[in-house]
């Protein structure tokens, strides 16, 4: 996937107001409308200037878009991660008009849904919920904690430029909780209009990479190093948990790349995830005479074919 430079498709620079990129919205719109242009290939320009201007009217989606897009060059391979946007906080209700690139619907195609509804006298509106990404830590996930979130928040400043402000809030944090799921946070959302009711925010949790785990759902997945004498023998080794360490059996003649079960060491729950240990055998090195001696006796004694299998 090429990325897109919506700011070199609108013909302005990336410091342009919101009037600025209006204007050369408007002018290219005409220039291109497939119904009266006479421009090559008239209707592909048409819908790059619509897919550009799509981000670029939304102070939201250009903030998020400038966040990353300075360091891309138009026509280059790219591919985003899904945390690319996570820290901004978006109030939602992304236009569904036309069939935008695929770049587009790989950065905006995620539909944050929005909340709004008028009441009666005095034409009270229930304020629009907002959404964010957060990453939290995988030890807050499984023992559950109170963390203060950074977001950043796009709006239009005085002279029509997009900016941020930040802001800061105390969000507790389930344990048990797991990637994609949201904590919401009643009335942190936009306020409301004619003394409506504020709506919420939603927080879509992320974790943060950890040094030596990796979360699947409820699973927690460790690599566990052995030596060639505790898989061969069988031996007991302490193994890492977000419990706590935990004395663990390695059955004799494992190999590389068995899996054990530690049940329900993962992450809490109705139905408590486990952790997931994958063997690795740490071979050492024969550094010394004796050890490579030792290492030829192992050749003579131990005869194995390990890749027969591979004809």
């Amino acid at each position: 996937m090429e990325f897109k430079d919506y700011y070199a498709t609108l013909s302005v620079s990336r410091q342009a107001t919101q009037d600025e990129i209006k204007r050369s919205y408007r002018r290219l719109a005409r220039k291109y409308h497939p119904d009266v242009s006479k421009e090559a290939d008239a209707e592909r320009h048409f819908k790059e200037v619509q897919e550009a201007y799509e981000v670029l009217k939304d102070p939201e989606k250009r903030a998020a878009y400038d966040r990353f897009g300075s360091n891309w060059k138009a026509g280059q391979e790219f591919r985003p991660t899904p945390d690319w946007d996570a820290g901004f906080e978006f109030s939602g209700g992304f236009s569904e008009q036309g069939a935008f690139s695929d770049f587009f619907e790989t950065l905006f195609g995620r539909t944050r849904g929005g909340r709004a509804g008028a009441g009666g006298r005095g034409f009270q509106m229930h304020g629009r919920d907002h959404h964010a990404k957060v990453r939290i830590d995988l030890e807050d996930a499984y023992q559950g904690a109170v963390r203060a979130v950074s977001l950043s928040v796009p709006e239009l400043d005085a002279q029509g430029h997009v900016a941020t402000r930040s802001r800061t809030l105390n969000v507790k944090i389930p344990a048990g909780v797991t990637v994609g799921q949201r904590i919401r946070l009643a009335g942190q959302g936009a306020p409301g209009a004619g003394g409506g009711a504020s709506g919420d925010l939603y927080l879509e949790v992320l974790f943060n990479p950890h040094r030596i785990f990796r979360a699947e759902n409820r699973d927690i997945h460790l690599e566990l190093p052995v030596t060639p004498w505790e898989a061969a023998l069988g031996r007991t080794v302490t193994v890492p948990t977000l419990g706590g360490q935990v004395d663990l059996r390695i059955p004799a003649g494992s190999q590389s790349g068995s899996k054990l079960r530690l049940k329900g060491r993962g992450l809490p729950g109705a139905s408590p995830g486990d952790q997931i240990l994958t063997l690795r055998i740490v071979v050492p090195e024969a550094r010394t005479p004796q050890a490579r001696a030792f290492y030829e006796r192992m050749e003579r004694e131990f005869p194995i074919s390990p890749r027969t299998e591979l004809g």
